[in-house]
């Protein structure tokens, strides 16, 4: 299974502290996955979902706490073949009453306005963190996934509403977390890219297991471009040294094959045939090969005025 299937799969045996999260959990769900069909006696809530755990966990909390039955029906998705379709119905047996309830509990059915409408969640629905920790819950399971995080980090919330993907944005953004919205052809996406703050998600949402897998694959791959960083720089420390030493042996068998080394005075001498003698030596190796020792800035001083003499010995050549 995927990452993103598996932390469904966990967030199927998750549930809230009290009801009133449970009930912002389904109210999360039915706002992004949910139907309502109404005629004059009867009200049948629908969730239709690809994801049998969404199935699953619509129908254990409806059955739960309103204690109506529901049925699941399974159908092939016309336009993927591959995909099954879960259709979970609730409302075909029950009383319009005890539908009205459920509605209304979910903040879907505003009894003074008459109106059956998909609203975000209203404020009056939160009772605390809990129950926006429970929201996001139904939301991921309804519409979330998240990539590998072995290739990117990566975690969005899609809906064809604007107003649920701001509402949705602002409860998540509420836990400090740095969420965005964009618009994504018809639908809008709430998305986090920063791998910290989709764990901090993962921890709110109740996933704990797999906040685990997720923060042993940060540590590994945050090892792993530790050690190629110190590789990469180790490796151009390499080939500045290595280049700067062929350029000295250069300007030093320049000055030997035209005018000796003699030419030079006794400190550089002294320096340029320790460089022929130790051609790989770096500048702190070679000051500790002359006698009496240099310093490393002494060394590199030394050399770089036999490069100036070489340099006006060519020009002075034409």
């Amino acid at each position: 299974m995927s990452f993103s299937s598996n932390v469904k799969s966990e967030l199927l045996h998750c549930f809230g502290e009290e009801q009133h999260c449970d009930l912002l959990e389904l109210t999360a769900v039915l706002n992004l996955c949910g139907q309502i069909i109404e005629n004059e006696n009867k009200i049948c809530v629908k969730v239709q979902t690809e994801n049998v755990v969404v199935a699953r966990k619509s129908f254990t909390l409806i059955k739960k706490n309103f204690k109506i039955d529901c049925s699941i029906t399974v159908r092939r998705n016309s336009q993927l073949k591959k995909n099954r379709v879960y259709i979970l119905s609730a409302g075909e047996n029950e009383s319009k009453a005890k539908m009205l309830e459920l509605l209304e509990r979910c903040g879907i059915y505003r009894n003074g306005l008459n109106c059956i409408e998909f609203v975000p969640a209203q404020n009056e629905l939160f009772y605390g963190t809990c129950c926006k920790k429970a929201y996001i819950r139904g939301a991921f399971l309804a519409s979330g996934s998240i990539n590998d995080p072995e290739k990117t980090y990566h975690m969005e919330f899609v809906s064809q509403s604007e107003k649920f993907s701001l509402r949705l944005m602002e409860v998540i953004n509420s836990f400090g977390i740095e969420s965005k919205c964009i618009q994504r052809k018809e639908h809008f996406v709430v998305y986090i890219k920063d791998g910290e703050q989709i764990s901090d998600l993962l921890n709110i949402m109740g996933a704990h297991v797999s906040l685990m897998d997720f923060e042993n694959i940060r540590i590994l791959k945050d090892m792993r471009n530790n050690v190629n960083r110190k590789v990469n720089c180790e490796t151009a420390n390499l080939n500045k040294t290595v280049n700067a030493a062929v350029k000295q042996i250069e300007d030093i068998e320049f000055i030997r094959d035209n005018y000796g080394l003699s030419y030079l005075p006794p400190a550089l001498y002294n320096t340029a045939v320790a460089r022929l003698e130790y051609p790989d030596a770096s500048l702190k190796e070679l000051g500790e090969k002359m006698s009496p020792p240099v310093g490393k800035s002494g060394i590199n001083h030394r050399l770089h005025k036999i490069s100036e003499i070489a340099k006006e010995l060519m020009k002075g050549m034409g």
